[in-house]
């Protein structure tokens, strides 16, 4: 596993009609706060603060097929040229990462084909990198580069 420390910047949390919203860097709105919002949020100032990627190649909930299957991924942070690089699959902080998170980000990444799987309950995170035709366990993410 590996332990992510956080930036000491945090993310901007305002109540509207009752509701907790949070305001989300890549998708420049407000987003109701779930707990797995929470952790999504935080991952995404941990990329862009610490590991330095630019905001500008980071997609946040978009929708991909799977065969005749709408899904949403979490992040997926792009390369230069625009390819997927890194899928993020985040899941509420009182959530195991097990196998089958492991699973669901394998499954998510089959139309994308990023070469780094990261699967975090914002306590803990895994990071699988693809090595010749199967995935294998990191001990760090690496931090952007040109």
């Amino acid at each position: 596993m590996i332990r992510i420390n956080y930036p000491d910047k945090k993310p901007s949390i305002r109540k509207e009609q009752g509701k907790e919203l949070v305001f989300c860097i890549i998708r420049r709105r407000w987003v109701v706060l779930s707990p797995e919002e929470w952790v999504r949020q935080n991952f995404l100032l941990y990329l862009t603060e610490v590991l330095a990627y630019p905001s500008s190649l980071i997609a946040v909930e978009k929708q991909l097929l799977l065969g005749d299957v709408k899904k949403r991924f979490d992040i997926v942070v792009f390369n230069r040229q625009t390819k997927p690089y890194m899928l993020v699959e985040c899941k509420e902080m009182n959530v195991q990462l097990t196998e089958s998170v492991v699973s669901q980000a394998l499954r998510y990444n089959i139309p994308l084909q990023a070469a780094l799987l990261v699967i975090t309950n914002g306590s803990y995170s895994a990071a699988f990198e693809r090595r010749c035709a199967q995935f294998e366990p990191i001990a760090a993410l690496p931090g952007f580069s040109d």
